[in-house]
């Protein structure tokens, strides 16, 4: 029996196990900080002075609208965390707020060796923040690359090799390290995802799919979910729909992913880190952050989610 057969007979046992018609479901959500950042293409051409995914403006609406709503726990990326640092650190707002950290995410260079030691460096870095603000796991992103151009099977062994020496070292700190497949990036489709998880080291390197970008590349995330769902400890709940806002993403249960069955499959697991809701930005933004944030609660609670009062 490989690896994946093993994983999906477990998977398999649990899925069946939980079913889909729980009227109350054991689930913690999180939500991501992304949704506050107006990332993307400027509105109007202009590029404002600070990189808006590190810029401190963007922290505390995130952390106090996050925490006012009731979520379990926030994910900030790694460069927002260190440009806190400047400003005294993220610690006291998440403190006043009573938000916990729960993750970072960490773009990585992942497919060229000769980044390897200067991109593991600086993601050790952020990991080191995300420990001292007792955050639990180190969200990897692959770096970006020419989709036209870019052959897989010529990067894959660096990719896995990287996140393997990676992996260990985030592991050596306490922390958990999930590879977050991605959109325009090395590790993209339904292909290169399995083959990655199916030779990375999964005792050091373990999954948090995105399941709206998922879809948006072809894939039925349901079954990639499925099929790796004991390595899943991290997760970003995005619904996809294809239309000219968010980057064809939106708000939770107005497109196409069966978010519900998602759910139900995270149903009472007991992960490093939480199913955490999340929604791109790029400006113009249709909707404050906040009242998508709300939308994704109330449809959350409608589908058997309980939140902090």
């Amino acid at each position: 029996m490989n690896r994946r057969v093993f994983i999906q007979t477990l998977s398999a046992a649990v899925f069946a196990s939980q079913g889909f018609a729980a009227k109350h479901l054991s689930l913690h959500i999180g939500h991501t900080g992304l949704t506050w950042i107006p990332s993307g293409p400027p509105a109007g051409g202009v590029r404002p002075a600070t990189n808006p995914m590190e810029d401190p403006q963007y922290v505390e609406p995130a952390i106090r609208d996050i925490a006012g709503l009731g979520f379990y726990g926030i994910e900030l990326f790694g460069n927002q965390i260190e440009a806190m640092e400047a400003k005294g650190g993220v610690g006291a707002l998440l403190q006043k707020c009573n938000l916990p950290l729960i993750s970072a995410y960490c773009g990585t260079n992942l497919s060229a060796p000769e980044r390897r030691k200067e991109s593991i460096a600086k993601t050790l870095e952020w990991a080191k923040l995300v420990k001292k603000y007792n955050g639990k796991v180190i969200v990897v992103g692959p770096n970006s690359v020419k989709r036209s151009t870019y052959d897989f099977k010529a990067h894959k062994d660096d990719i896995v090799a990287t996140l393997n020496e990676l992996g260990k070292a985030v592991m050596d700190m306490g922390l958990t390290p999930v590879l977050h497949q991605h959109t325009g990036t090395c590790v993209e489709t339904r292909e290169e995802t399995y083959a990655v998880l199916d030779a990375v080291d999964t005792r050091v390197m373990r999954f948090g799919p995105d399941i709206g970008q998922l879809q948006k590349g072809g894939s039925d995330p349901v079954q990639v979910v499925k099929d790796f769902l004991p390595l899943v400890q991290h997760m970003h709940l995005k619904d996809y729909v294809g239309g000219p806002d968010y980057l064809g993403y939106c708000p939770l249960g107005q497109g196409k992913v069966d978010i519900p069955a998602i759910l139900a499959m995270m149903d009472g697991r007991t992960t490093a880190g939480l199913v955490m809701v999340e929604l791109d930005s790029p400006p113009p933004q249709p909707v404050p952050a906040l009242e998508n944030a709300k939308i994704a609660k109330a449809y959350l609670e409608k589908q058997g989610v309980s939140f902090r009062s």
